[in-house]
């Protein structure tokens, strides 16, 4: 058994059928044994359209506030593969970079990894979960 990370950016999940074949894909990784963490994108146009939304509020937005608005894209599509790959019978969890401890430096909107504490993700995996991340920009 091996661990696959798969990443899928904005068109691979831009609609619910391309969640929905993301899933059948991660599903046949899970059949063959196999631990899986999937990173993913917003769905296709989701962060131009929030940027489109934060310039009409102001024309600067703070940083920080970007990072926590394009941050949204990301949790839909975690939330919706979850929910497909359960519909596939397979086990999955969806969390947000912070809520498996992604630390990164205080850049925004262009920030770097600085650690990934694994001990949740291999938890989650050794349960014999998927464990499906929100991606990041950049």
């Amino acid at each position: 058994m091996a661990l696959f990370v798969q990443k899928y950016g904005g068109t691979s999940v831009g609609s619910v059928e391309r969640i929905q074949a993301v899933a059948d894909k991660v599903k046949g990784f899970r059949q063959a044994g196999h631990d899986v963490v999937v990173v993913v994108s917003a769905m296709s146009g989701e962060t131009n359209r929030l940027i489109g939304m934060a310039k009409e509020m102001q024309e600067q937005p703070s940083p920080r506030e970007m990072d926590v608005l394009v941050s949204t894209g990301e949790q839909v599509t975690i939330a919706l593969l979850c929910m497909a790959l359960e519909a596939r019978g397979v086990s999955a969890r969806s969390f947000t970079g912070s809520q498996v401890k992604i630390l990164t430096d205080d850049s925004h909107m262009k920030a770097r990894i600085q650690d990934i504490e694994v001990d949740q993700m291999r938890a989650e995996l050794d349960m014999g979960r998927v464990v499906v991340v929100a991606g990041f920009q950049g």
